[in-house]
C-alpha cells in the first residue's frame, strides 16, 4: 500500500477508500483520482456505527466511534 500522508493519519483507522488499495507513486502532474466514496470497516457500508456518514472530513477524533491509528 501507499505510504500514509499526515492528513490520512488523523482519520479513523476504520475508514477505507479505494485509493488506499492503489500501490503507485502519485504523479503530481495528474489530478487526484479520489471519487470521494468511503466506507467503515465496522459496518462495511457508508455509515459508521453511530449512523453518521463515513467520510474523511467526519471520521476524526471527537466522533464517538473514532479509533486512532
Amino acid at each position: 500500500m501507499s505510504s500514509m500522508t499526515e492528513s490520512t493519519k488523523t482519520v479513523c483507522r476504520r475508514l477505507r477508500w479505494k485509493g488506499m488499495f492503489v500501490d503507485v507513486t502519485p504523479d503530481p502532474s495528474l489530478p487526484t483520482m479520489s471519487d470521494g466514496f468511503c466506507w467503515c470497516t465496522h459496518t462495511m457500508n457508508c455509515l459508521g456505527p453511530d449512523g453518521k456518514v463515513a467520510e474523511k472530513e467526519a471520521c476524526r477524533k471527537g466522533r464517538d466511534c473514532y479509533e486512532v491509528f
